[in-house]
């Protein structure tokens, strides 16, 4: 499986390891009174720049090496991409729960849409041919799918949050026990940050995640 070049590498003392190219640009600061809520009057391409002003957020937040030196998670394309998934799954979740509201459900299919937009340029970037895009690109969607589910139903009580994550994050349900125990608290208490969160904050392309403190990290 592969992972967008956005995420194929992590920042270390506040640099940036490698190259990347973006869909458009690096996000500016988030102004949550700039009125940038996703309503039907807006421009298609407004709404498409808000989706992706949001994934570019949660990626930067993907990124943050203390999800990869304290939390054990593969710093690997696929333990990258599965990063962005369980960030992007919290966003959606969270969005799912003001599904009424003007414009929650087209940002949430939006940012379904920058991230496979994102996947299939980076494939085509690595010289996978159309054919086998189509293919890739679907295994990815259907991993989405799947660990999207599997995070839904941990935090609703269906099954412990630290197998799910040792399952889809860590990919082992032995070996990932461990440092999946370690890292259900960070999620469990960034989801309850992000009940709290406005909506009229996420419109604004502010997500509202944050990365663990990192003991690590350089003073």
């Amino acid at each position: 499986m592969l992972v967008s070049k956005f995420a194929s590498t992590t920042h270390r003392d506040g640099k940036c390891l490698g190259g990347r190219r973006q869909l458009h640009r690096r996000p500016g600061p988030v102004n949550a009174g700039a009125k940038l809520a996703v309503t039907a009057g807006r421009s298609k391409s407004s709404r498409r720049r808000l989706a992706e002003d949001l994934y570019f957020r949660i990626v930067a937040v993907a990124r943050q090496p203390v999800f990869y030196r304290e939390f054990a998670v593969p710093d690997t394309v696929n333990g990258r991409f599965d990063m962005i998934i369980l960030l992007t799954a919290l966003i959606v979740r969270r969005l799912r729960r003001d599904a009424q509201a003007v414009g929650a459900q087209e940002l949430a299919f939006g940012l379904f849409d920058v991230l496979f937009a994102d996947m299939d340029r980076s494939l085509r970037e690595l010289g996978v041919g159309d054919i086998r895009i189509g293919k890739k690109v679907k295994a990815m969607a259907k991993a989405y799918y799947g660990r999207s589910k599997a995070y839904d139903d941990a935090l609703d009580g269906k099954e412990p949050l630290a197998a799910a994550l040792a399952r889809n994050l860590y990919g082992d349900p032995q070996a990932g026990r461990a440092p999946a125990q370690a890292m259900a608290p960070y999620i469990q208490q960034a989801m309850t940050v992000l009940d709290q969160h406005p909506l009229k904050d996420l419109m604004a392309g502010d997500p509202g995640l944050f990365a663990p403190t990192d003991p690590g990290a350089s003073p």
